[in-house]
């Protein structure tokens, strides 16, 4: 392994907790020179100044980390962000110019694959509609309790990336029939995880109890969950969305969520943070979450053991992981 020259770690003393606990002593064996920039209230100005400053050949970064600069530092050649959506760290140019970016990539996959199931569950037995009664109205249940179970359901996964088998691996206790439409088209790879192929998204929404979005956000998928397909699911179904809002045409989903004959579990939206007049709040059979099925908390350190690996394997001149090509870049959210 030959040294990194110069690391810079630019990261909040809290992000660095949360990201990287107990990893600094393995973060020092990379680089022969690592120097820490606290990023809590500093300016995108003092930040490109403390930046070409240190002129680091790889950076660490995170939310809080504010914006590269224009002109990047001479030696900069990787960036290592611990977390997800990069749009508001690095440009196109910047990647067309030759810096290496990768983020947490599939080191989020099983607790996204957590949320959905939390979602799919607190959809069927509808918390939307138990939780505010309780709580505000002082209610109970009557006669015959409202809700389903997801033991022997059909469920049906759009996607087929690391958060969907994810998921698919979390569903084996229920005893589900799953089936998936991806654009893989390798039956052996679907039944190694216990599914099956669906050849098309009617085939998926209108023979399924359950439809779990997991796709990836890209040119096919925007906007392709439409009324029609929403209107397929059989009644008393279930849609979930953990990927991205932009998958479902929301206005529909919107309508056919008022008539409640199937319920909705949501982590995402097309707009964000959600707002206050959305036609989604309210609707009892609509359970919504703040876009947090990445990683929770202490889970953050996954993210961090993950980035670990790729500045090793960067030290170390092997291939890495979660790359962010400008083709990657223009698909992100």
């Amino acid at each position: 392994m030959k040294p990194i020259p110069t690391l810079a770690v630019a990261l909040t003393a809290e992000e660095t907790a949360d990201f990287l606990p107990g990893l600094i002593p393995e973060l020092r064996l990379l680089a022969a020179d690592i120097r820490f920039v606290d990023t809590a209230g500093l300016t995108p100005e003092a930040y490109a100044a403390r930046l070409a400053e240190i002129n680091p050949d790889v950076l660490v970064a995170c939310w809080s980390t504010p914006p590269l600069p224009a002109v990047l530092p001479p030696r900069l050649r990787y960036a290592c962000y611990v977390a997800g959506g990069v749009r508001n760290f690095v440009s196109r140019a910047h990647l067309e110019g030759g810096l290496v970016l990768t983020n947490w990539g599939s080191s989020i996959s099983r607790t996204v694959a957590e949320c959905a199931l939390l979602l799919t569950l607190a959809t069927l037995r509808r918390v939307g509609h138990w939780v505010p009664s309780l709580h505000r109205d002082a209610g109970w249940r009557g006669n015959r309790p409202e809700g389903a179970s997801l033991f022997c359901r059909r469920v049906g996964v759009h996607g087929f990336g690391n958060s969907a088998r994810e998921f698919i691996s979390l569903l084996k206790p229920f005893g589900v029939e799953v089936g998936v439409c991806a654009p893989e088209d390798d039956p052996a790879e679907y039944a190694a995880h216990g599914a099956h192929r669906v050849p098309d998204l009617d085939a998926l929404f209108s023979g399924s109890d359950v439809v779990v979005e997991l796709a990836p956000l890209n040119p096919a998928t925007r906007g392709v969950v439409t009324e029609r397909l929403l209107r397929l699911i059989p009644e008393g179904g279930v849609f979930v969305n953990v990927a991205r809002g932009a998958i479902v045409d929301e206005e529909a989903l919107v309508r056919v969520a008022r008539e409640g004959r199937i319920g909705v579990g949501l982590d995402v939206y097309a707009v964000e943070p959600l707002p206050a007049a959305s036609g989604l709040r309210g609707l009892p059979n609509v359970v919504l979450l703040p876009h947090i099925a990445g990683p929770t908390l202490e889970r953050r350190r996954d993210a961090g053991a993950f980035a670990l690996r790729n500045l090793q394997a960067y030290a170390e001149g092997k291939p890495l992981q979660a790359v962010i090509t400008p083709e990657i870049f223009d698909q992100l959210t």
